[in-house]
């Protein structure tokens, strides 16, 4: 049951791009409207989340600085991430963007030597050649089948921040969900980037923008639910089953899934050029996040890494 519960989640999270680009197809919808549709649909389940956690018996009433630090997370790690990724796949597929994704732990990794003084081994090295290596072939396969270098560069860098933004989240999540448990933490945080999204809603759009088709509807409506919602519970529930290292290297599966979807429902082309891409890409991330048996952040990459994706 725990290694199902891993693969659903990871399946439902590797869906996610596939559902926003179908949305785009849909109807000429803006992403700050369909991101504010998805949260708005998440946040009543995320609000009984928050309570049921709360409840447990060793659950301690929050001080007010893990409230400010939550707030902060959930506004780096959920809400500009998830705003720069619906953004750039406006411009790239769904195979590159969930690609260029998952290179999350290797920034996390520069960002620890950066800020906590943790060395950059030979190994975590290799591991980053790897990875952009890999990155630079999946580019230029895009490239060759769009013809359109702007939009490729401009859709990767706006991921690649989105990237950045949940590897800094992951990197000052780690002493809060020690405290707060990962479901309360990841309940709340959601929450707070709920309300930035509506915050941004409410003071660049008009109300009416949010009558969007129905089909856009119902597809917000899915992400939330099968994208969002049920995964974060399925990746922390597998956890809690199989490992923290288990879990981790069924996480590994989650370019697949959605290079696999983007073709069958999307119609995007897969090549020998961009499976290489994608081998080293996968590569270099699982050698980077079990290199040496030290996590890159005390208690992430691999406890918590997969569990909440953008």
């Amino acid at each position: 049951m725990g290694a199902l519960l891993a693969v659903l989640g990871v399946l439902g999270f590797s869906f996610k791009a596939i559902l926003i680009k179908l949305a785009y197809r849909a109807a000429p919808v803006d992403p700050v409207v369909l991101l504010t549709l998805r949260m708005l649909y998440s946040a009543p389940l995320f609000l009984l989340m928050a309570w049921w956690s709360g409840r447990a018996r060793d659950a301690k009433p929050i001080p007010r600085r893990d409230w400010f630090l939550l707030t902060g997370l959930g506004f780096i790690g959920y809400y500009l991430s998830s705003l720069l990724d619906f953004l750039g796949l406006q411009y790239i597929t769904a195979s590159l963007e969930r690609l260029v994704l998952f290179l999350y732990p290797t920034i996390v990794v520069v960002l620890s030597a950066i800020f906590l003084g943790q060395r950059i081994t030979r190994r975590a090295v290799t591991a980053l050649a790897l990875s952009y290596g890999g990155i630079a072939l999946a580019v230029f396969h895009d490239i060759r089948i769009t013809g359109d270098p702007h939009a490729i560069a401009v859709g990767s860098g706006l991921v690649f921040a989105s990237a950045i933004g949940y590897a800094i989240y992951l990197v000052g999540a780690g002493g809060i969900i020690a405290r707060l448990g990962s479901s309360r933490f990841i309940a709340w945080a959601m929450l707070a980037s709920t309300l930035f999204i509506s915050l941004q809603f409410a003071l660049t759009k008009p109300l009416a923008a949010l009558a969007v088709p129905s089909s856009v509807q119902m597809l917000a409506l899915a992400m939330a639910l099968f994208c969002t919602v049920l995964p974060t519970w399925m990746i922390a529930e597998s956890i809690r089953r199989i490992g923290a290292s288990t879990a981790s290297l069924v996480g590994s599966l989650g370019p697949m899934f959605t290079i696999g979807f983007g073709a069958l429902l999307l119609g995007e082309p897969i090549n020998l050029l961009q499976m290489i891409g994608v081998a080293l890409v996968l590569g270099g991330v699982l050698l980077v996040s079990r290199g040496s048996g030290k996590a890159p952040v005390p208690a992430l990459p691999r406890n918590a890494v997969r569990r909440g994706a953008v």
